[in-house]
């Protein structure tokens, strides 16, 4: 008889970092931040203790892009159809679930040497789960609407390059030296260290603006959802992305801007209180 006991240790003997979440709420049930993997004899007593269980995984090395039926109005899988219509290349046929919610969940493995975090809003109703302690409920685990399920038998496809720098937000720049000496000395230290942290990047967007006219609402939406996740207070937020939405050429009007703002401001809620 295959019960959830059972697929959390095969699961884990396949190298996954599985995770013992509450029956009737997405919360781990023990702590496991930052710390190695469960071993088979931790998982057999978890599910002595909780016997029902369900199962999650902690995406250390892989990501999740997270397209969800309907939220706040939003509707997560139109959004990516219209981003996938021009992006095509950026998501390769890979394992993939739907959740017990009627979304879809595409898994990826995270190239090796690459940091990346949670992105809430990704795109309108599509979130990035990827940082190392975040998790993703995954099959068979149940829920009310009747529970996750596996779509395919699919290998975890490695994620393109494309599609890491468009979750981390990175810009193809060419910065000219308007000041000579400190345009000239920062772009010698980004060789040498690297690229902006996204810190850094939202810090530029304010100054910088949303960019192009058809992606201001995901941009802002990322900023938004950035600055929330860093726990930046809500009404400094929303000033700054004032700021940011101010200094774009073609500025988002006082209503989609609002409403971005909003649908955000719910989501990290739910994101703090584990939904």
């Amino acid at each position: 008889m295959q019960t959830l006991e059972n697929y959390a240790l095969a699961y884990a003997g396949k190298g996954f970092y599985v995770l013992p979440m509450a029956a009737l709420e997405k919360r781990p049930l023990v702590e496991f931040a930052d710390r190695p993997p469960m071993t088979q004899a931790e998982l057999k007593q978890a599910w002595q203790r909780h016997p029902n269980a369900r199962i999650a995984f902690r995406t250390v090395d892989f990501l999740v892009v997270d397209i969800d039926e309907h939220t706040d109005g939003e509707d997560g899988i139109q959004s990516f159809r219209d981003y996938y219509a021009e992006h095509p290349k950026q998501f390769p046929e890979t394992l993939s679930q739907t959740t017990g919610s009627g979304g879809t969940q595409l898994f990826y493995k995270k190239p090796a040497g690459i940091e990346m975090t949670q992105v809430i809003g990704w795109l309108p109703g599509v979130d990035i789960k990827a940082h190392v302690n975040n998790y993703v409920m995954v099959a068979p685990s149940p829920t009310p609407k009747g529970g996750y399920k596996w779509d395919n038998r699919n290998p975890i496809a490695l994620a393109p390059t494309e599609l890491i720098d468009a979750i981390n937000g990175k810009k193809q720049q060419s910065y000219q030296p308007i000041r000579e000496m400190t345009q000239t000395t920062l772009s010698s230290q980004d060789r040498q260290f690297g690229q902006h942290s996204k810190t850094a990047e939202l810090f530029e967007q304010i100054a910088n603006g949303l960019g192009e006219t058809g992606g201001r609402n995901m941009a802002l939406a990322a900023f938004i959802g950035g600055l929330l996740y860093r726990n930046v207070d809500a009404k400094a937020v929303y000033q700054l992305a004032q700021l940011a939405n101010d200094n774009t050429a073609n500025s988002l009007d006082v209503k989609e801007f609002d409403r971005t703002f909003d649908s955000m401001v719910k989501k990290e809620l739910r994101r703090r209180n584990g939904g």
